[in-house]
Formats: structure tokens, C-alpha cells, sequence
């Protein structure tokens, strides 16, 4: 008998691993049962290896883990795994809600093992929908998709069957294509970083560009080193400066299922007008390596001594050309109008990074609802707008119609809830919806007001109130 699953899960990151987590808890309860498999094809669990720099930590609280803000008792959350791992009374002490980021990794990769449902070293190739009328061995008669994957040890061709998809490939290190085109080992971007460290340490001149988080840990790590190195070190970025990233308590309920329900109900063009210019929500630098890297300068300068250090914003780096041993990079201050040149050795991109839409949908892209600008269609509960009966279930791919909160850790629970819910029919886990202080739109701020009332929508266009008004 052909077997076929309730749910395929394409990618192991920490979001379908989580679902996994969440799946293998909901299946204590004997009324549950959901048939779940996920394939990866790294040979093993790995989560941004080359940023698990020594001292960096989880930039959301350590109750951010797979399971916990669904199912406090679940036996895969992070608690647990301090426990099992004997450092109960460790962690105890350590005081810290925002944990290394190294031990998040290995938290995932201890859960990992834990799980029947996930196999590695599998690549998946290929996706379709078979109809039920044309669906052998399908009892139910609503069709199911079938999935092709290549076992990368043995080169074996496996074929898998499910009723639905969870799409969790992640996403891909991003280098303008103005800046390919040179030698791995001196220019890269910074998710390879780790494994070329080494290299950075023993190079003359180093430049990060970019003002993310990840260029500022890389900074960070290469400036603290910079003695031993002797090195001349630069931090270029295009954005108007090195700004801290939001993360103020209030700030910080941008990243709530109230939120995420707001943006979904606005219309398209107001979040795609929206979501750019929320930058600091989620791609500023921590406030904590802020400081560390300012005070770590102001250290090294006393007594009158130069750190050997550049900081410079608003400039991008257009082009980058081989000059002997080193690379010339054209670079332009785009707020003065101004250009030069600027020589370096080493060259870290911190370009940040893309998703594209895996090949392996081509065979059901026609049964997929895109919008005007070719991305993802997206339902109201996170599953992708497709005219199929079986549901695919979209883990981060869709900031376009939900918003900053998506590929928030803090958010996968939730979204992870939902999953579940589905695929067992019924509520295993309770789906959170009155979270924060602030109200987002004007239908909650007035319901809880009697003394307020909605007005019919203005057809005229009104100057924007000041503080003042």
C-alpha cells in the first residue's frame, strides 16, 4: 500500500523544525496522530554556522525557543534541554533572558536528534499535485502531492507522497551582482565568515560593508582582535548611519499576532510602501554590540592613540576591481555627491539576503496565486494561496503580506500554531490574539472605548497632523 503523509515538511531551519517539535507534542494526545516527515539536505542541523562568532547572542529571549510560548511543558523546549543537558542550576545563574548563540544551535540541534520525523542529507527535486480522481491509493479522494528527493549519500531517487507541504527552505546569503566575480577567500559574504576568519586575522586591511547586525558582530569580532592582528579595519555602509536596531518594550509589540493580523488587512500597496521603511525594526545593529564596539574604540584611543579605524556611512560601494593584492572599491557618498576610491585586502559583505522561489514548484507554479509583482499569493493564516486541496504551509516567505514579525523567532510558535491546529482539526495549542498594549487598528482602539466611535472613511486627502496639533 502506498503510504502517504499528512504533512512534508522541505527544510530543516527553526521554523520547520519547530513545527516538528510542535507536531511530536501535539501526537501525546492518541486523537492527534499527524504523519509528519521533513527532509533537509545538509547532512546534519546547522543554523548560521559561519555567525556563531564567540560571544554573540540570541537577539530574542531564550522563551523564543520551538515550543514553549504554545506548550510551556512541551519536552523539546529550551528548558528542557538545559536540563537534559545537566546545566539546569548554570543556566539558573547566568541571569539572562538573551542566550549564546551558539548554545540556540546546539539547543537545535539536540532537538533535532530527538525527532523521528527529520531526515537529512535528502535534496528535494521536484513537487506536484495529483489530483484525487487520478490519486492511486487515496482514500479521502482529495489528491495529495508527490515529492521527489535524491538521498545525497547514496545518490538513491526517493519519492514521497503527503496531503500537504511545509515550505521551509530559508533564505540565501545575497552579493549585488556588481560586487561577484572575486576570489572567495578575499571577498565573501558575511555568513562564510567564520570559516574565514583565520585568513581576516592575517591580512594587512579589512572593510565590512553593510550595517546590519551580522556586519556589526563581524566588526565587532575583527576590532577586538585587532591587536594581535595589526590590521587597518573599515565599516562602510550606504544607510545614513550605524543605527541601533528597535528595541524598546513598546517598540518590541511590532513582533505580536495583533500586528501581523494589521498588516495583513491593509491594503497591498500600503504595506509594500510600509515594510521598506520599518528597517530598524529589524535590521539595525543590536544596542548592546553598539556599545560594546564604542566603547571598545574609546578604550583604544586613550592616551592619544589612533585605533586604526573607519566608520563610514552613507557611502556605497558601486564596484570592486583586483589591484595587486588588494581590491580597489568605487565608492560613492551619495548624500554629498561624492566619490573615491578605497583599497582593501579583505572584503566582508554584510548585503544581507534573498529568497527565490525554489525550482522544485515549477510543476504546480500554474496552481499558484501570484501577486502583481510575482510573489507568493498568502492567505490570512500563513498557507499559500493555491488552488489545490492540499495546503502548503509558508515558514518566512511571506513579509510581503504580513509584515517585520515573519521571520521573527519570537513568531513561529505562533504561526506554528495555526499549522498544527489545521493538519489535527481542532485546537491543540491555543491561538494567542489579545497579546499587547497597543492597539494597530482603529476597529480594536474603539471597541474597547464606549465613549468612541468609527467615522465614515474621508474622501479627501488631509495634511499629515504635527505633535502640535
Amino acid at each position: 500500500m502506498i503510504e502517504i503523509h499528512d504533512v512534508f515538511g522541505v527544510g530543516l531551519g527553526p521554523f520547520n523544525l519547530g513545527l516538528a517539535a510542535l507536531l511530536d507534542g501535539a501526537n501525546r494526545d492518541e486523537d492527534a496522530d499527524v504523519d509528519a516527515v521533513f527532509l533537509e539536505q545538509d547532512e546534519a542541523f546547522a543554523w548560521h554556522e559561519g555567525m556563531l562568532i564567540e560571544g554573540t547572542t540570541l537577539e530574542v529571549p531564550f522563551l523564543a525557543d520551538l515550543v514553549t510560548m504554545a506548550d510551556p511543558t512541551n519536552p523539546h523546549s529550551y528548558l528542557n534541554y538545559v536540563r537534559e543537558r545537566d546545566r539546569i542550576y548554570e543556566f539558573y545563574f547566568y541571569e539572562t533572558f538573551q542566550i549564546p548563540r551558539r548554545e540556540y544551535d546546539d539547543y537545535l540541534r539536540w532537538v533535532a536528534e530527538r525527532l523521528d520525523s527529520c531526515r537529512f542529507s535528502r535534496r528535494v527535486e521536484r513537487v506536484e499535485w495529483i489530483e484525487g480522481d487520478d490519486a492511486e491509493a487515496d482514500a479521502d479522494g482529495d489528491g495529495y502531492y508527490v515529492v521527489t528527493a535524491r538521498n545525497l549519500e547514496t545518490d538513491e531517487k526517493l519519492t514521497y507522497r503527503a496531503r500537504n507541504l511545509a515550505l521551509g527552505v530559508g533564505s540565501q546569503p545575497h552579493v549585488p551582482e556588481n560586487l561577484r566575480g572575486h576570489p572567495d577567500e578575499d571577498v565573501f559574504h558575511t555568513a562564510g565568515y567564520r570559516s574565514r576568519r583565520e585568513r581576516c586575522l592575517a591580512a594587512d586591511s579589512i572593510t565590512v560593508v553593510g550595517s546590519g547586525q551580522s556586519a556589526a558582530e563581524v566588526f565587532q569580532d575583527l576590532l577586538a582582535h585587532q591587536p594581535e592582528g595589526d590590521y587597518r579595519l573599515d565599516w562602510l555602509t550606504r544607510s545614513d548611519g550605524f543605527f541601533p536596531m528597535e528595541y524598546s518594550k513598546l517598540g518590541l509589540q511590532h513582533f505580536t499576532p495583533e500586528y501581523d493580523q494589521y498588516v495583513y488587512d491593509l491594503p497591498q500597496e500600503v504595506k509594500d510602501d510600509l515594510i521598506p521603511n520599518q528597517d530598524l525594526l529589524y535590521r539595525g545593529v543590536d544596542p548592546e554590540t553598539s556599545a560594546e564596539i564604542y566603547d571598545l574604540l574609546y578604550r583604544r584611543s586613550i592616551g592619544d592613540r589612533d585605533p586604526d579605524v573607519g566608520l563610514f556611512a552613507m557611502t556605497e560601494v558601486r564596484d570592486i576591481e583586483p589591484v595587486g593584492d588588494a581590491y580597489a572599491l568605487d565608492c560613492h557618498q551619495w548624500q554629498a555627491e561624492e566619490s573615491f576610491v578605497h583599497e582593501s585586502e579583505i572584503v566582508i559583505l554584510g548585503t544581507g539576503y534573498q529568497r527565490p522561489t525554489p525550482d522544485f514548484l515549477d510543476p504546480i507554479e500554474g496552481a499558484i496565486n501570484w501577486d502583481e509583482q510575482g510573489r507568493f499569493g498568502v492567505t490570512e493564516d500563513h498557507r499559500l494561496d493555491i488552488d489545490v486541496a492540499g495546503d502548503v504551509f509558508l515558514q518566512n516567505a511571506e513579509l510581503h503580506t504580513h509584515g517585520v514579525g515573519v521571520p521573527d523567532l519570537g513568531l513561529g510558535c505562533y504561526r506554528n500554531t495555526k499549522f498544527v491546529n489545521r493538519l489535527v482539526g481542532r485546537e491543540v495549542y491555543p491561538e494567542d490574539d489579545d497579546t499587547v498594549y497597543l492597539d494597530f487598528s482603529v476597529e480594536e482602539f474603539v471597541e474597547r472605548r464606549p465613549d468612541s466611535r468609527r467615522t465614515e472613511r474621508e474622501t479627501e486627502s488631509a495634511p499629515t497632523p504635527t505633535q502640535d496639533d
